[in-house]
């Protein structure tokens, strides 16, 4: 195996890289500047050095506490719950939630040996204890498992007092009904709005 094969090879590993993609960005790479790729070369040998978790919420950030949990005119009162660091990502790039996060670090999932005591679950039932948390929003994914460590989770927290909110799920915008599978369908009908 040659420098290129492995590179392409360690690409291919990545999540959502296959072998042509990976292969394309191999060859990208090569055709690259020097100066690009010295900094490149850099910035991914020092990525584990200058990004760990935030201490309160979970997520990946270069300064401890992150800057959504220290940011003062963050709703404090409100903890949305998220699988993964880059879910954070997904739902701030939307600019709609002003709450605080909690990322318990992957589901509940029996099949790959993950139980409750693996996930950021007691974290969350401190934060919660806190008495500033009015709501927690589990925004797991609408899975088998997402919704196993959802319903762990309202039954972790309900004698809190705290209100316990699920986002909802369903049909999404400019989806069209023929595409839509059974248990997506099934969803938006049991969590219709009126109007």
């Amino acid at each position: 195996m040659n420098a290129l094969d492995e590179i392409i090879d360690s690409f291919s590993r990545l999540p959502g890289i296959g072998k042509k993609s990976a292969a394309r960005i191999a060859n990208s790479l090569l055709s690259a500047d020097t100066v690009f790729m010295q900094r490149f070369s850099s910035q991914i040998a020092t990525l584990q050095e200058r990004i760990r978790p935030c201490s309160i919420c979970g997520s990946w950030t270069e300064k401890d506490p992150c800057p959504i949990c220290s940011d003062s005119l963050r709703d404090k009162s409100v903890i949305c719950v998220v699988e993964q660091p880059q879910d954070v990502q997904t739902i701030e790039s939307s600019h709609t939630f002003r709450g605080l996060y909690h990322v318990l670090g992957g589901v509940i999932s029996p099949l790959d040996g993950v139980g409750p005591s693996q996930l950021r679950i007691s974290e969350l039932h401190q934060r919660v204890s806190s008495g500033e948390v009015s709501e927690v929003i589990i925004a797991t994914n609408p899975t088998v498992d997402g919704d196993t460590t959802a319903l762990y989770i309202q039954k972790a927290l309900e004698s809190s007092g705290v209100k316990i909110t699920r986002l909802a799920s369903g049909i999404p915008a400019g989806g069209d009904l023929e595409y839509v599978d059974r248990l997506t369908l099934d969803r938006s009908f049991r969590g219709r709005t009126a109007i």
